[in-house]
């Protein structure tokens, strides 16, 4: 998606450890109208596929999963990473480790939001190791869930993500898919 790699061009800036940060877009202060594209972006890609809801963990994943969801028509779910007094039990969970935090979560949906008739499209905005895509994976299994797909707004293509996806035999299609994060630039893989 070419709008999406101008923006990451652009804005993006590359740290130490392979870390691309896009806080000023994407993960922290969100560009609507970019997120808007993205939406529809995977409506288009997936709207064939009988989606019943998008899901998504929390916080980085609710801005694209929501505007997919509202460009398929259909509701969107966020995994929580933190229990609270009104997300107690009857949950499906998973562990999820997270690089850019140095943390394990343990993610959890409430059963009454999924049903062995719903089809799930799975959103996230990052796919490296693909921890949080396996969490929700992991959870869709148990729900006895079908998932349509994953879309992934930035996959840093040089991490074993895809391969543990494409292992899986799941659909996934990336917007901006990243080479490298070499001398402070970001290079794209050609397609």
């Amino acid at each position: 998606m070419k709008l999406l790699e101008d923006k990451i061009a652009k804005d993006g800036t590359v740290l130490p450890g392979n870390v691309l940060k896009v806080d000023n877009f994407l993960n922290h202060q969100v560009d609507t109208k970019l997120m808007d594209e993205v939406g529809k972006e995977f409506a288009r890609l997936f709207k064939d596929e009988g989606v019943t809801k998008v899901v998504t963990v929390e916080s980085s994943g609710i801005a694209p999963a929501m505007m997919a969801a509202l460009h398929l028509g259909v509701p969107m779910i966020f995994a929580r990473k933190h229990k609270s007094l009104t997300l107690t039990d009857n949950l499906y969970t998973a562990s999820v480790y997270s690089y850019t935090k140095q943390v394990s979560n343990d993610i959890s949906v409430d059963k009454r939001f999924l049903d062995s008739n719903d089809k799930i499209l799975i959103i996230d905005d990052f796919l490296a190791n693909g921890q949080a895509v396996s969490g929700l994976l992991e959870i869709a299994k148990v729900a006895n869930v079908d998932v349509a797909g994953i879309g992934i707004v930035i996959e840093k293509s040089f991490q074993k993500g895809r391969e543990m996806i494409e292992e899986a035999g799941v659909r996934l299609e990336s917007l901006a898919r990243i080479a490298s994060l070499d001398d402070e630039k970001v290079e794209f893989v050609k397609d």
